[in-house]
């Protein structure tokens, strides 16, 4: 799957990414929790075995996005040294070929930190950048990380300790390296007891997830719309909020036309606590 997508990808060219994605306390804190942000600048922190270093972020074409956004009615944040995990870094390592492989303009959605966006924002949210991409006469790529299904052993604010407390509101935002890789040992001894019992955390929830891959599939982003957070993590685990990143992509992509899909994947993958899939989609009038 992964192989695919990389030549699809390849075949199309891209020469902007504008890479949507979450983050799980590596660069993002309860110090200033936005619900979406925008890179200007970014860095990634090389967590779970991604590479570090620099984003090739094009910083006047992503203000002139911030800008846009804010225009079109979107609260959108701006970092100028916004700090990325594996969310971001995966994707272009694994489908570009690394961190500076094409320009990108990093988009933050908030996915784990209550309060959390709705889908309703998340797709306005993308429907705005793809009105936006349409003036830039580029060959424009939406890249959307996270999801599907799951619930990984993550902290949540009103249910820990004072130091992990302290360590939301922004402490645990430089970690040595002993200290990241303890905590990255802590997730994968959580999938290792997660492969023996699946109910020791929110149990994948495939069924979910593949009826959310057919409403993307069908371009029906909005029947999301009425569904609550509360509901969605009840149905599919705490973290499944990560898939409004795909929301928000695909409203980008319909800015420019009705869209097909191609190259759809899915498996549950217990190892990684997770749901994994993909799905590619171009504009119907679009050849590449």
């Amino acid at each position: 799957m992964i192989s695919e997508a990389r030549a699809r990808i390849a075949r199309f060219d891209p020469e902007l990414i504008v890479l949507l994605g979450p983050d799980h306390y590596n660069g993002f804190f309860y110090d200033v929790m936005p619900a979406f942000c925008i890179g200007v600048a970014a860095h990634s922190i090389g967590d779970f075995g991604t590479p570090a270093g620099p984003l090739d972020v094009p910083k006047a074409l992503a203000e002139n996005c911030a800008g846009a956004l804010l225009d079109a009615g979107i609260d959108i944040a701006v970092s100028y040294r916004m700090q990325v995990d594996h969310a971001f870094a995966q994707p272009l390592e694994s489908l570009l070929g690394g961190l500076q492989a094409c320009p990108v303009i990093p988009v933050f959605i908030n996915s784990v930190a209550v309060p959390l966006p709705r889908f309703k924002r998340a797709r306005l949210l993308g429907e705005a950048l793809g009105q936006w991409a349409r003036t830039l006469n580029k060959r424009v790529l939406f890249l959307a990380s996270g999801g599907l299904s799951h619930q990984p052993p993550v902290p949540e604010l009103a249910h820990v300790d004072a130091t992990m407390a302290d360590y939301l509101m922004g402490s645990g935002r430089n970690l040595s390296a002993d200290e990241r890789d303890a905590r990255q040992k802590r997730v994968i001894q959580a999938a290792h007891h997660f492969i023996e019992d699946q109910n020791c955390l929110h149990p994948l929830n495939p069924t979910w997830d593949q009826q959310f891959l057919d409403t993307l599939e069908q371009g029906c982003l909005s029947n999301l719309d009425a569904l609550g957070n509360d509901e969605l993590s009840a149905l599919a685990g705490k973290s499944t909020h990560e898939v409004k990143t795909w929301v928000c992509a695909f409203a980008a992509l319909s800015a420019f036309g009705p869209y097909e899909c191609e190259g759809r994947y899915y498996r549950p993958i217990p190892e990684w606590i997770a749901g994994f899939a993909g799905l590619g989609a171009h504009p119907v009038n679009s050849h590449f």
